[in-house]
Protein backbone atom coordinates (compact mmCIF):
# COMPACT_ATOMS: atom_id res chain seq x y z
CA UNK A 1 0.00 0.00 0.00
CA UNK A 2 1.38 3.35 -0.75
CA UNK A 3 0.30 6.38 1.40
CA UNK A 4 0.42 9.68 0.01
CA UNK A 5 3.66 10.96 0.37
CA UNK A 6 3.87 14.43 2.56
CA UNK A 7 6.88 16.72 1.81
CA UNK A 8 7.96 18.98 4.73
CA UNK A 9 10.08 22.05 3.75
CA UNK A 10 13.45 21.84 5.25
CA UNK A 11 16.87 22.71 4.93
CA UNK A 12 19.99 22.00 6.45
CA UNK A 13 20.61 25.14 8.11
CA UNK A 14 17.26 24.56 10.44
CA UNK A 15 17.31 21.82 13.79
CA UNK A 16 13.60 21.76 13.03
CA UNK A 17 10.77 23.32 11.22
CA UNK A 18 7.63 24.46 12.98
CA UNK A 19 3.99 24.45 10.89
CA UNK A 20 1.08 26.54 12.86
CA UNK A 21 -2.30 25.35 10.73
CA UNK A 22 -5.53 27.23 11.11
CA UNK A 23 -8.33 25.91 8.81
CA UNK A 24 -11.58 24.71 8.42
CA UNK A 25 -9.83 20.89 9.12
CA UNK A 26 -6.70 19.22 9.12
CA UNK A 27 -5.16 17.33 5.93
CA UNK A 28 -7.55 14.51 5.78
CA UNK A 29 -5.39 11.69 3.63
CA UNK A 30 -3.65 8.90 4.88
CA UNK A 31 -0.14 10.29 4.69
CA UNK A 32 3.58 10.02 5.87
CA UNK A 33 6.83 11.75 5.85
CA UNK A 34 10.13 10.92 6.87
CA UNK A 35 10.79 13.41 9.11
CA UNK A 36 9.42 12.96 12.70
CA UNK A 37 6.11 14.96 14.09
CA UNK A 38 5.22 16.50 17.71
CA UNK A 39 1.89 17.63 17.31
CA UNK A 40 0.09 19.95 19.43
CA UNK A 41 -3.71 20.08 18.65
CA UNK A 42 -5.16 23.77 19.89
CA UNK A 43 -8.44 23.47 18.66
CA UNK A 44 -10.51 20.73 16.80
CA UNK A 45 -11.36 17.02 17.66
CA UNK A 46 -11.94 14.17 15.23
CA UNK A 47 -10.25 10.42 14.97
CA UNK A 48 -6.25 9.90 14.50
CA UNK A 49 -5.32 6.73 12.56
CA UNK A 50 -1.72 6.29 13.33
CA UNK A 51 -0.88 2.44 12.43
CA UNK A 52 -2.85 0.39 13.48
CA UNK A 53 -4.42 2.62 16.14
CA UNK A 54 -7.66 4.45 15.88
CA UNK A 55 -8.67 6.83 18.39
CA UNK A 56 -10.07 10.65 19.45
CA UNK A 57 -7.75 13.27 19.42
CA UNK A 58 -9.02 16.82 20.87
CA UNK A 59 -8.29 19.80 22.07
CA UNK A 60 -5.19 19.95 24.42
CA UNK A 61 -3.92 16.87 22.82
CA UNK A 62 -0.33 16.36 21.66
CA UNK A 63 1.13 13.30 19.91
CA UNK A 64 4.59 12.33 18.50
CA UNK A 65 4.24 10.47 15.34
CA UNK A 66 7.34 8.75 14.17
CA UNK A 67 9.39 8.96 10.99
CA UNK A 68 7.58 7.12 8.48
CA UNK A 69 4.47 5.62 10.15
CA UNK A 70 1.14 6.24 8.13
CA UNK A 71 -1.58 8.37 9.93
CA UNK A 72 -4.11 10.77 9.16
CA UNK A 73 -6.12 13.55 11.98
CA UNK A 74 -9.40 13.34 10.52
CA UNK A 75 -11.81 15.78 11.68
CA UNK A 76 -15.40 14.84 12.60
CA UNK A 77 -18.38 15.60 10.24
CA UNK A 78 -19.53 19.02 11.28
CA UNK A 79 -15.81 20.16 10.08
CA UNK A 80 -16.56 19.68 6.57
CA UNK A 81 -19.98 21.40 6.88
CA UNK A 82 -18.74 24.92 7.17
CA UNK A 83 -16.29 26.26 4.55
CA UNK A 84 -13.77 29.07 4.32
CA UNK A 85 -13.59 29.14 8.74
CA UNK A 86 -11.17 28.73 10.56
CA UNK A 87 -12.13 25.72 12.86
CA UNK A 88 -9.56 23.65 13.64
CA UNK A 89 -5.70 24.85 14.82
CA UNK A 90 -2.71 22.69 15.40
CA UNK A 91 1.08 23.36 15.69
CA UNK A 92 3.48 20.82 14.27
CA UNK A 93 7.24 20.41 14.58
CA UNK A 94 8.90 18.06 12.20
CA UNK A 95 12.58 16.83 12.40
CA UNK A 96 14.85 14.47 11.47
CA UNK A 97 18.42 13.88 10.52
CA UNK A 98 18.35 15.96 7.66
CA UNK A 99 17.45 19.00 9.64
CA UNK A 100 20.37 20.39 10.69
CA UNK A 101 22.77 18.36 8.80
CA UNK A 102 23.71 14.45 10.05
CA UNK A 103 26.53 15.65 12.37
CA UNK A 104 24.93 17.49 14.76
CA UNK A 105 22.22 14.65 15.39
CA UNK A 106 25.74 12.49 15.84
CA UNK A 107 26.75 14.96 18.88
CA UNK A 108 27.29 12.45 21.98
CA UNK A 109 24.62 14.70 24.24
CA UNK A 110 21.74 13.72 21.80
CA UNK A 111 22.12 9.80 21.35
CA UNK A 112 20.10 9.13 24.28
CA UNK A 113 17.34 11.12 22.47
CA UNK A 114 17.88 9.33 19.16
CA UNK A 115 17.23 6.08 21.08
CA UNK A 116 14.03 7.00 22.33
CA UNK A 117 12.87 8.32 18.76
CA UNK A 118 13.52 5.17 17.66
CA UNK A 119 12.00 3.63 20.21
CA UNK A 120 8.90 5.70 19.60
CA UNK A 121 8.35 5.27 15.96
CA UNK A 122 5.19 3.67 16.44
CA UNK A 123 4.08 6.94 17.79
CA UNK A 124 3.11 8.19 21.36
CA UNK A 125 0.44 10.55 23.05
CA UNK A 126 1.79 12.64 25.51
CA UNK A 127 0.19 12.97 28.97
CA UNK A 128 0.43 14.54 32.12
CA UNK A 129 2.86 17.47 33.46
CA UNK A 130 4.65 16.26 30.40
CA UNK A 131 2.04 17.48 28.11
CA UNK A 132 1.61 20.98 30.17
CA UNK A 133 5.54 21.61 29.47
CA UNK A 134 5.63 20.33 25.73
CA UNK A 135 3.00 22.68 25.32
CA UNK A 136 4.67 25.63 27.13
CA UNK A 137 7.85 24.82 25.13
CA UNK A 138 6.33 24.88 21.56
CA UNK A 139 4.69 28.30 22.83
CA UNK A 140 8.10 29.73 23.65
CA UNK A 141 9.29 28.02 19.86
CA UNK A 142 6.89 30.52 18.21
CA UNK A 143 8.33 33.71 19.90
CA UNK A 144 12.09 32.37 19.70
CA UNK A 145 14.71 33.55 17.91
CA UNK A 146 18.35 32.40 17.10
CA UNK A 147 20.00 30.61 20.13
CA UNK A 148 16.93 30.64 22.63
CA UNK A 149 15.03 28.43 19.49
CA UNK A 150 17.35 25.79 19.38
CA UNK A 151 17.79 25.96 23.19
CA UNK A 152 13.96 25.40 23.89
CA UNK A 153 13.64 22.94 20.81
CA UNK A 154 16.52 20.59 22.55
CA UNK A 155 14.15 21.23 26.10
CA UNK A 156 11.20 19.80 24.70
CA UNK A 157 12.51 17.00 23.50
CA UNK A 158 14.42 15.91 26.30
CA UNK A 159 11.49 16.40 28.49
CA UNK A 160 9.70 14.06 26.24
CA UNK A 161 12.24 11.78 26.28
CA UNK A 162 12.86 11.38 29.96
CA UNK A 163 9.39 11.03 30.49
CA UNK A 164 7.17 8.24 32.19
CA UNK A 165 3.54 10.18 30.55
CA UNK A 166 3.59 8.63 27.28
CA UNK A 167 0.97 6.08 26.27
CA UNK A 168 2.21 3.88 23.27
CA UNK A 169 -0.01 4.27 20.50
CA UNK A 170 0.59 1.52 17.47
CA UNK A 171 1.90 -1.68 18.47
CA UNK A 172 4.77 -0.65 16.22
CA UNK A 173 5.81 1.19 13.19
CA UNK A 174 4.39 -0.12 9.71
CA UNK A 175 6.35 -0.67 6.78
CA UNK A 176 4.54 0.25 3.79
CA UNK A 177 5.91 -1.09 0.49
CA UNK A 178 4.14 1.25 -2.65
CA UNK A 179 2.56 0.40 -6.09
CA UNK A 180 0.90 3.10 -8.19
CA UNK A 181 -2.80 3.89 -7.56
CA UNK A 182 -2.66 2.02 -3.49
CA UNK A 183 -3.19 5.76 -2.44
CA UNK A 184 -6.17 6.28 -3.56
CA UNK A 185 -7.55 3.04 -2.71
CA UNK A 186 -6.97 3.04 0.90
CA UNK A 187 -7.99 6.60 1.24
CA UNK A 188 -11.30 5.69 -0.99
CA UNK A 189 -11.72 3.08 1.68
CA UNK A 190 -11.17 5.13 4.24
CA UNK A 191 -13.77 8.37 3.11
CA UNK A 192 -16.23 5.82 2.57
CA UNK A 193 -16.15 3.88 6.62
CA UNK A 194 -16.27 7.47 8.23
CA UNK A 195 -19.14 8.27 5.95
CA UNK A 196 -20.87 5.07 6.43
CA UNK A 197 -20.06 4.19 9.52
CA UNK A 198 -23.32 4.85 11.25
CA UNK A 199 -25.07 2.11 9.29
CA UNK A 200 -24.32 -1.40 8.06
CA UNK A 201 -21.92 -2.06 5.53
CA UNK A 202 -21.38 -5.32 3.89
CA UNK A 203 -18.19 -6.24 3.16
CA UNK A 204 -19.36 -5.97 -0.38
CA UNK A 205 -20.06 -2.80 -0.55
CA UNK A 206 -16.54 -1.51 0.25
CA UNK A 207 -14.49 -4.02 -1.62
CA UNK A 208 -16.40 -2.21 -4.29
CA UNK A 209 -15.20 0.96 -3.09
CA UNK A 210 -11.88 -0.84 -3.10
CA UNK A 211 -12.32 -2.26 -6.52
CA UNK A 212 -11.65 -5.83 -4.98
CA UNK A 213 -13.53 -9.06 -4.04
CA UNK A 214 -14.48 -9.73 -1.08
CA UNK A 215 -11.80 -12.13 -0.49
CA UNK A 216 -9.21 -9.81 -2.19
CA UNK A 217 -9.98 -6.91 0.13
CA UNK A 218 -9.94 -8.94 3.19
CA UNK A 219 -6.43 -10.25 2.43
CA UNK A 220 -5.72 -6.71 1.29
CA UNK A 221 -6.99 -4.73 4.20
CA UNK A 222 -5.54 -6.92 6.98
CA UNK A 223 -1.80 -7.11 5.41
CA UNK A 224 -1.85 -3.66 5.21
CA UNK A 225 -3.42 -2.95 8.64
CA UNK A 226 -2.99 -5.95 10.42
CA UNK A 227 -6.43 -5.93 11.34
CA UNK A 228 -9.82 -7.09 10.05
CA UNK A 229 -11.88 -4.30 8.44
CA UNK A 230 -14.70 -5.23 10.75
CA UNK A 231 -12.20 -4.53 13.48
CA UNK A 232 -11.22 -1.24 12.10
CA UNK A 233 -15.01 -0.44 11.54
CA UNK A 234 -15.86 -0.97 15.23
CA UNK A 235 -13.35 1.06 16.00
CA UNK A 236 -14.08 3.76 14.00
CA UNK A 237 -17.65 3.01 15.56
CA UNK A 238 -16.39 3.08 18.98
CA UNK A 239 -14.65 6.55 18.17
CA UNK A 240 -17.90 8.40 17.25
CA UNK A 241 -19.58 6.71 20.07
CA UNK A 242 -16.71 8.49 22.52
CA UNK A 243 -17.45 11.95 21.38
CA UNK A 244 -21.38 11.14 21.65
CA UNK A 245 -20.77 9.90 25.43
CA UNK A 246 -18.31 12.83 25.84
CA UNK A 247 -21.36 15.48 24.55
CA UNK A 248 -23.77 13.78 26.89
CA UNK A 249 -26.87 14.91 24.40
CA UNK A 250 -27.73 11.11 24.43
CA UNK A 251 -28.57 8.11 26.48
CA UNK A 252 -25.69 4.66 25.90
CA UNK A 253 -28.50 3.13 23.82
CA UNK A 254 -29.42 5.79 21.21
CA UNK A 255 -25.32 6.14 21.39
CA UNK A 256 -25.25 2.32 20.59
CA UNK A 257 -27.45 2.52 17.52
CA UNK A 258 -26.48 5.67 16.51
CA UNK A 259 -22.83 4.84 16.05
CA UNK A 260 -23.70 2.00 13.80
CA UNK A 261 -24.39 -1.09 16.70
CA UNK A 262 -27.19 -3.42 15.89
CA UNK A 263 -27.18 -4.38 19.46
CA UNK A 264 -26.30 -3.17 22.97
CA UNK A 265 -24.60 -5.92 24.26
CA UNK A 266 -22.08 -6.20 21.54
CA UNK A 267 -21.72 -2.32 21.72
CA UNK A 268 -20.79 -2.82 25.23
CA UNK A 269 -17.94 -5.30 24.59
CA UNK A 270 -16.69 -3.88 21.74
CA UNK A 271 -16.54 -0.97 23.56
CA UNK A 272 -14.75 -2.10 26.69
CA UNK A 273 -11.95 -3.86 23.91
CA UNK A 274 -11.29 -0.93 22.42
CA UNK A 275 -11.29 1.94 25.16
CA UNK A 276 -10.41 -0.43 28.00
CA UNK A 277 -13.53 1.28 29.96
CA UNK A 278 -17.23 0.45 29.74
CA UNK A 279 -19.49 2.98 28.24
CA UNK A 280 -20.00 4.58 31.57
CA UNK A 281 -16.75 4.52 32.58
CA UNK A 282 -15.63 6.19 30.35
CA UNK A 283 -18.38 8.84 31.14
CA UNK A 284 -17.31 9.27 34.63
CA UNK A 285 -13.36 9.47 33.37
CA UNK A 286 -14.13 11.79 30.83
Amino acid sequence: MKVIPFNVPKTTQEAFRLQVDELPHLYDKLHQHAETQIMSIEKGEGTLIAGDYVGRFSAHDVFLIGGGQPHVFRNDEKYYRVRNKKNVQATSIYFDEKYAGESFWQLEELQEIKKFLVRSGAGIRIEGNTKINVVALINKLKSSKRVDKLIHFLQLLNEVATSHELIPLSVSPLTIHSQAGEEKRMNDVLHFTFKQSHRKIKIGEVAAVANLSPEAFCRYFKLRTRKTYTNFLNEVRISHACKKLIEGNQNIQAICYDSGFQNLSYFNRTFKRVTGKTPKGYINRS
